[in-house]
């Protein structure tokens, strides 16, 4: 198997998503004591917009680069039937790298292997068994933001016994799964799909809400509902109760009926009038146990129903979005996080005084968003400060951070807006 698992330099407990809306967070700044005076508050209002716009034109042409990749690779277009093989992998390996890069400036996680590997041992919100095929993959990543510990009650022994369990849940998680190319193998063999629902060489995206970490295998495109151990003790041994006394009684007329059939056919002499009879029970008692295999498969099929159901309506309420439809999504996603932590970052350095210190600052707005929207957040304080720095708004004066004052601040950005759209021959 050459599936690849990317494998992450880990995670921390602590997310660095920023929950709050972006307007929330404006409007908790303005009413914040720093800035003194109408004047100055419309000033930063100003800014705001203007830093934003600049990230929206950014990210504006990071969602044209997506989705230009993404023509090659979507499941519902064959874009790979005139283009070389050399091209197709060029666009795979930029739309993989653009795609991780949007994520993680959206504050997504990407999902350590052993914690894949672990959910297709566990359950959590979905109790079933489920099977996943991975030898038509040749890549697969889950991305998670977002994470909450919630009280689960589990019943068990039908319905008899609950327990109550902690689970981890993340608030969205989004997976990747490129399918091999045709000519893919494992080996030196060629492998076809056992449902070729998606064609080779397409890759699946797809968005999911509030998944519980135990829940990760259920989320495969092609998993199946197998029977646990106690479904199969469940439907097998009141089959096999039940079929003892059938398979006996059978057992003692099958030779009268293999007697009666040999001297239809000819292969045996003369019969009795009694062997009639017993070949006629022993039909009956084919009858009778066709009857029972049929009833106890169609009680099989009935649970693998009961449970794909379950499987579908767990992750069918929690899709938010699929394939292309992703990409606008995950990019105002990163937008809105990037905006914040720029935000964030540039009020807290007007504050009067000598200017704070990485770690002062950083320590300042993780309180601040404790005490304002009751969230821990780990602010990405070095992400913030180099935004800041590449559009020219910080200063620093030994360990100590200033940011641009706002009139400044305004006259750079407004500059920095300009460039993105010069004028051959026009002095600036």
């Amino acid at each position: 198997m050459d599936i690849v698992f990317s494998q992450p330099d880990g995670a921390s407990e602590r997310d660095h998503f920023i929950p709050a809306r972006k307007i929330d967070v404006l409007d908790a700044l303005i009413k914040h004591d720093t800035l003194a005076g109408e004047r100055e508050l419309e000033k930063f209002r100003q800014f705001s917009r203007l830093l934003g716009a600049i990230y929206h034109y950014e990210y504006f042409d990071q969602l044209e680069r997506l989705r230009n990749d993404y023509f090659y690779f979507n499941p519902e277009i064959d874009g790979q039937a005139r283009f070389d093989a050399a091209g197709i992998e060029a666009a795979y390996r930029d739309l993989i790298e653009t795609l991780t890069k949007v994520l993680h400036s959206a504050n997504f996680i990407e999902v350590p292997h052993e914690e894949i590997e672990r959910s297709h041992r566990e359950h959590a919100v979905v109790r079933v068994n489920i099977k996943t095929s991975l030898d038509d993959y040749r890549e697969v990543r889950f991305f998670r933001r977002g994470h909450r510990r919630e009280t689960l009650e589990i019943s068990e022994w039908f319905g008899w016994r609950k327990r109550s369990v902690e689970i981890d849940v993340y608030d969205d998680v989004v997976l990747l799964v490129a399918m091999k190319n045709a000519d893919g193998a494992a080996n030196g063999k060629k492998k076809r799909s056992r449902k070729p629902k998606v064609r080779p060489g397409a890759m699946l995206l797809k968005y999911f809400r509030n998944i519980a970490s135990g829940d990760l295998n259920a989320l495969f495109p092609d998993v199946r509902v197998v029977m646990g151990l106690r479904d199969q003790l469940w439907i097998g041994v009141p089959a096999l109760i039940g079929g003892i006394p059938i398979l006996l009684k059978l057992a003692s007329t099958l030779t009268v009926l293999i007697l009666v059939a040999g001297f239809y056919l000819g292969l045996s002499g003369a019969v009795k009038d009694d062997d009639f009879a017993g070949a006629f029970a022993a039909i009956g008692g084919l009858v009778a146990l066709g009857g029972f295999i049929l009833t106890q498969w169609m009680k099989f099929q009935r649970q693998s129903l009961m449970h794909q159901k379950t499987l579908s309506d767990n992750i069918y309420y929690r899709n938010v979005n699929n394939n292309a439809g992703i990409f606008d999504y995950i990019i105002g996603a990163a937008e809105d996080q990037e905006c914040k932590e720029a935000f964030l970052a540039y009020y807290f350095l007007l504050a009067p005084g000598d200017g704070p210190t990485d770690q002062e600052l950083d320590r300042r707005i993780e309180d601040w968003l404790r005490l304002t929207f009751k969230t821990d957040v780990d602010f990405e304080c070095g992400d913030a400060l180099e935004k800041l720095d590449r559009l020219g708004l910080l200063r620093r004066d030994g360990g100590r951070l200033t940011a641009l004052p706002l009139d400044e601040a305004l006259i750079r950005l407004d500059r920095v807006w300009d460039d993105f759209f010069p004028i051959a021959g026009v002095a600036r």
